[in-house]
């Protein structure tokens, strides 16, 4: 009887400490996050990210250090305003302050390839 009413309670904590998401979504997180954005250089094109996949600068994918893969996160030039929805598919930036790094594409469509480096708040 005792085995049961253990497992029993072993169950219920189980379920309780179990992350609750939405139905045939892997990885659903959410937040708000804003700092410096930057974009890979022409050099990285056809090399593989770190989820495997090929890197193609037309693609509208990013780099983030946490964030897990397939995550869909909407950036934000914050000096004019412009979006674009990119997918994470790769791990960066690694310098200090940067908190994405965008394709060719992605940063095209918010106007930040004369600056190189913008301040954005990307929600995901």
């Amino acid at each position: 009887m005792n085995k049961i009413i253990t497992a029993f309670l072993l169950l219920i904590f189980l379920n309780a400490c179990h992350r609750k998401s939405v139905p045939g979504a892997s990885n659903e997180v959410s937040g708000t996050e804003t700092g410096l954005a930057s974009f890979y250089s022409e050099s990285y094109n056809g090399k593989k990210t770190a989820n495997g996949e090929i890197y193609h600068s037309s693609d509208f994918t990013a780099a983030h250090k946490k964030l897990p893969f397939g995550t869909k996160v909407k950036v934000t030039n914050l000096s004019n305003g412009k979006t674009v929805k990119v997918r994470i598919n790769d791990r960066g930036p690694f310098i200090a302050g940067r908190i994405i790094d965008l394709t060719r594409a992605a940063a095209k469509k918010i106007d930040m390839i004369d600056a190189g480096v913008v301040k954005v708040r990307i929600q995901y």
